[in-house]
């Protein structure tokens, strides 16, 4: 296993559906398979079942009245059980795991047998966690989380769900006074999968070799789809109070006898390994308790290997010589979604908020289901009316009928709400998919639940801070000048230090200013497995944090790494990091000479003074280091601009912009700006400069009112004249007017650059235009939709005699007021208002 990889019990958990079906290579034996079996102990009879002919034979299984298997004779029962013979032998009880049906079936097979000690497919080591479950704090979903202690990234997660066959059995035994004992195999060997020596061979290189139980079945008796069969087999069966409760999994474990008979592992050479241990672990409880007294809950393709007599030196053998690591054992809540994937204990279900529905719901499942739909899509605004649930609920049951099953399943009920309710459209389908199907609901586990101490710092922060874990996607608006919100956000920096991603940075939809923070918050079930890799660090959050940073500062190799580094610590709060940051900050800046990565590292620094102003941290030496960085980029940088080609001008010009940023973020930066402003005047003018460089310096001159109008003027007329070649003559365009820095709405306003502009524009060669069309689109096409409306208006009634036009009042204005232009909003206005007595402009 892959580490930080999510099995059940060994990698690959093999229970009833997790694996592609491949036919057994020449195998002429018949796959005999239940079409019919009956839940909760329905007394309906299993029907005949069509069985896949070999060598002229074809074999069925007819109505299952037999007992469970393991050498029971005979249908059990004491007490209420009268009339019932005492069964001989443990009780195995096979299931698919996360299933609602096969959780019912288990109850009711509990209730009747009554066993001293129940035994449960998964690791060993959870034996002493069991307890917990009985606690009213713990809510499933929730998962069994083992990992490497040495190793926390090597771990493997064993979810339970409500409708889990195996959570209720281990309610049922908690609630009834038996044991509960896990078989399988040890998390110690199954976190050392990785090991060369402990793999499945043939298997991992050829998966197509595996086969699907429940494929293999549904595909004997007729069924184009397993899931389909499956529910009409198992999870729409109602019950009856006369049935025997153990006949379904007699049924089932007669089928999975003749697949293992057919196609032996099954292409799970490791389950061999597996079903050995749990051989083990049976006669164990079985000696402890007695034969009749245990039952065994597992994946029903086990229970033939877990009936099938050996001796335990043949077991023992196979366990001989396994690898193992040490390992941590805790619950963790788990997530409806993160059971939707394909991995872990189950390898995915498609609809755990369905089968979770199915389960809890017994009384009209298929009405209260389309009624929690209506109120979802009724809650996003949509239509849906008492009339639409009734209509949706006789379509399903229609549905259901034409297509002979028991009962609507999801299907039915998905086409119903297609048709009804959603119009036929599957845009609001798929938000019944998501909400309702899979669903959000995260898990609890108590508060006393095992867990490395950095975990339970968490848990401590979280509850103190009011920011409790979801599993459902959230905006999360932080004020820094409110003291929880603005701890809120250290601890959320913090974390992501520690590489644990609840929380990502958004941009905020209000204020832009540093006081403001927004955060898109998910609690994902993985997280858990960050933090007790992010636990070597330390016990507490804050401690960790520290040490994770200075860590990383002494690790870093560039510069702009060490820049982020304190950005990060600033942000997260850690002054005691700082030192250490500092100094390493300090030393690659001494030693890096290139002006491009100083460049990258002085925005951050800028952003930390900010930041710090907002945090009332103490920022001195961190000024002190951009003022140094700022004034090496200052002398560095005329001879870095010379010389570039192309794509390297582009990228110092992205350079400049951001330095020039940084500047006005730093303290007492009067004397830098002004020197930073003669090394600009300086690159606008020199002709060994790209023009895109020269470009965007003049307008960065412009901008900050330290060029005049008729200097730009001038320069841009040089750049344009005809002794320019024209693709630097339209580089030097893009540097000036080019992107999304308000270029567009300057020629607007000052019709002389425009007309400059376009009379270079005209006087360019058919040639030589489409050498420049790139840049001229690159340029004009980040502008606005109105600007570029706006410039056209403009050219198209011929902006190059705005050239000859007195020089007096505002650029971009005429020197009059058009009055018949100006009484035309008026009414406009007067609306606006709400007025009549505004005069016009001449009066």
């Amino acid at each position: 296993m892959a580490p930080g990889a999510s099995v059940r019990g060994g990698g690959t958990d093999h229970h009833v559906g997790d694996v592609t079906s491949a036919p057994d290579g020449g195998a002429d034996e018949s796959v005999r398979a239940v079409t019919s079996v009956p839940v909760d102990g329905a007394d309906e009879s299993v029907r005949p079942v069509t069985s896949v002919p070999g060598g002229g034979t074809d074999h069925h299984v007819g109505d299952v009245t037999s007992a469970p298997v393991g050498g029971t004779a005979g249908p059990v029962g004491s007490g209420s059980r009268a009339g019932r013979a005492r069964a001989e032998g443990p009780l195995l009880l096979g299931v698919r795991h996360h299933g609602p049906g096969s959780a019912r079936a288990v109850r009711a097979a509990l209730d009747d047998r009554r066993p001293a000690a129940v035994l449960i497919e998964g690791p060993p080591e959870a034996d002493g966690l069991v307890e917990l479950a009985a606690d009213q704090a713990m809510r499933p979903p929730v998962a069994l989380l083992a990992h490497a202690v040495d190793d926390p990234g090597r771990s493997a997660f064993w979810p339970f769900a409500a409708f889990s066959p195996e959570w209720v059995a281990i309610r049922w035994a908690l609630a009834h006074g038996a044991a509960v004992r896990f078989i399988d195999l040890p998390a110690a060997h199954t976190l050392a999968a990785t090991d060369p020596t402990w793999g499945d061979g043939d298997e991992e290189l050829h998966p197509e070799l595996r086969i699907d139980p429940v494929a293999e079945l549904a595909d004997a008796a007729g069924y184009d789809d397993p899931e389909r069969w499956w529910e009409d087999v198992i999870e729409l069966r109602g019950a009856t109070a006369s049935a025997d409760p153990t006949a379904p999994f007699a049924a089932l474990a007669e089928a999975m006898g003749s697949l293992r008979e057919t196609h032996g592992h099954g292409g799970h050479a490791r389950d061999l390994v597996r079903e050995a241990h749990m051989r083990l672990r049976l006669r164990a409880a079985r000696k402890e308790f007695g034969d009749d007294d245990v039952a065994v809950v597992c994946g029903a393709w086990h229970v033939p290997a877990l009936a099938r007599k050996t001796t335990a030196t043949a077991d023992r053998a196979l366990l001989k010589g396994l690898p193992k690591v040490k390992t941590g054992m805790t619950w963790v809540p788990w997530t409806h979604r993160r059971l939707a994937r394909r991995s872990g204990y189950g390898a995915g279900i498609d609809a755990p908020g369905w089968y979770e529905h199915l389960f809890a719901v017994l009384d009209r499942p298929v009405e209260r289901w389309m009624t929690k739909v209506a109120g979802l899509l009724r809650a996003e605004d949509r239509l849906v009316s008492p009339a639409h649930v009734i209509e949706s609920v006789r379509l399903a049951e229609t549905l259901a009928a034409m297509r002979g099953r028991p009962l609507a399943g999801l299907g039915e009920t998905t086409d119903a709400v297609r048709a009804v309710m959603c119009d036929g459209s599957d845009v609001p389908l798929d938000l019944v998919r998501d909400r309702l199907v899979v669903g959000d609901i995260l898990g609890e586990v108590p508060a006393d639940a095992p867990a490395v101490p950095l975990q339970r710092d968490l848990d401590r922060l979280q509850r103190g801070l009011r920011l409790k874990p979801e599993a459902v996607e959230r905006e999360v608006g932080l004020d820094l000048r409110k003291e929880n919100d603005a701890a809120r956000s250290r601890l959320l920096h913090r974390l992501r230090l520690l590489s644990v991603g609840w929380g990502e940075p958004v941009a905020g939809r209000g204020s832009t200013g540093t006081f403001r923070e927004s955060w898109r918050l998910r609690w994902e079930p993985e997280l858990h497995v960050r933090v007790a890799e992010a636990g070597v660090w330390g016990t507490t959050v804050a401690s960790a944090a520290t040490a994770r940073a200075e860590s990383r500062a002494l690790e870093a190799t560039s510069l702009a790494d060490v820049t982020s580094l304190a950005e990060q610590c600033l942000l997260a709060g850690l002054g005691e990091a700082l030192p250490v940051v500092m100094t390493a900050l300090a030393d690659r800046a001494a030693l890096d000479t290139d002006v491009g990565h100083l460049a990258q590292a002085l925005p951050a620094l800028a952003r930390s003074l900010r930041y710090g102003d907002v945090r009332a941290t103490d920022t001195a030496a961190l000024a002190e280091v951009a003022a140094g960085l700022a004034e090496r980029i200052r002398v560095g940088l005329p001879p870095a601009c010379t010389g570039l080609d192309a794509d390297a001008a582009v990228d110092m010009r992205g350079h400049l912009d951001a330095v020039h940023t940084a500047l006005a973020l730093l303290p007492d930066n009067a004397g830098l700006t002004d020197r930073w402003a003669r090394a600009l005047r300086g690159l606008a003018g020199r002709d060994s400069v790209p023009g895109v460089i020269r470009g965007r310096a003049a307008r960065l001159l412009l901008d900050e009112g330290r060029l005049d109008e008729d200097e730009a003027a001038r320069l841009m007329g040089l750049a344009l004249s005809p002794a320019t070649p024209p693709a630097d003559a339209a580089a030097w365009i893009e540097g000036f007017v080019g992107g999304a820095s308000g270029g567009g709405m300057l020629l607007v306003h000052d019709e002389r650059l425009l007309a400059l502009v376009d009379a270079w524009l005209t006087g360019v060669t058919g040639e030589a235009f489409i050498d420049v069309l790139p840049l001229l689109r690159r340029t004009f096409s980040a502008y606005e939709t109105g600007v570029r409306r706006t410039l056209g208006e403009l050219v198209a009634r011929g902006p190059s005699a705005a050239t000859a036009r007195p020089q007096a009042g505002t650029p971009g204005f005429a020197v009059h007021l058009d009055e018949e232009r100006a009484d035309a909003v008026l009414p406009v206005l007067r609306m606006l208002l709400g007025v009549d007595d505004l005069v016009g402009a001449g009066t």
